[in-house]
């Protein structure tokens, strides 16, 4: 749950036992450290949690600014074709049943993941909302308070997109809604 927030942040495992280390570097642990610690093993931990700090850009969502996100222009695949749209034309982008959506004045289903698309989209600009939605920050018009602390965005097209609990806090910071 906690690599599905917007803000995740970096993890150190600590333990006594080494047999879960496998599994903490699948769930994209920084380090692990095993007991009895020694004050090196923990000040390369420190060491390398700063370097990861010091590399992001200061975003919503600590996403990192690359070449690709600074790329105009998205390359979407479509069953045999490619279209190629403009990333400020960009509305939304939805994760439908295993394919995205990807809404500008026309509607694009694309058989690339939301995540690899997000990877490609200026963090200034796009923010994940939602575990299933990415919006163009640019777009939004309004903002409502939904029920049970959630909230939902309403597009410059009339579109209505959810804001999920977990996304709440960088939407926010985002819009520069004071919390």
């Amino acid at each position: 749950q906690l690599k599905e927030r917007p803000d995740c942040p970096y993890i150190v495992f600590a333990t006594a036992y080494d047999q879960y280390a496998l599994d903490a570097f699948e769930a994209q642990a920084v380090d692990y450290v095993m007991k009895p610690f020694e004050q090196g093993q923990i000040d390369e931990a420190v060491n390398r949690v700063q370097k990861l700090l010091d590399r992001s850009a200061r975003t919503p969502g600590g996403r990192q600014v690359s070449q690709q996100n600074a790329n105009p222009r998205l390359s979407l695949s479509s069953d045999d074709r490619t279209f190629v749209v403009q990333k400020t034309a960009i509305y939304y982008i939805e994760a439908v049943k295993g394919k995205t959506k990807v809404v500008t004045d026309r509607e694009i289903i694309s058989s690339q993941a939301l995540k690899k698309l997000y990877a490609q989209l200026d963090p200034g600009q796009f923010l994940q909302v939602h575990r299933s939605y990415i919006v163009n920050l640019n777009q939004v018009r309004e903002v409502q308070p939904s029920f049970n602390q959630t909230y939902v965005l309403t597009l410059e097209n009339g579109a209505k997109v959810p804001v999920s609990r977990s996304y709440v806090a960088a939407v926010k910071l985002a819009l520069g809604i004071n919390q």
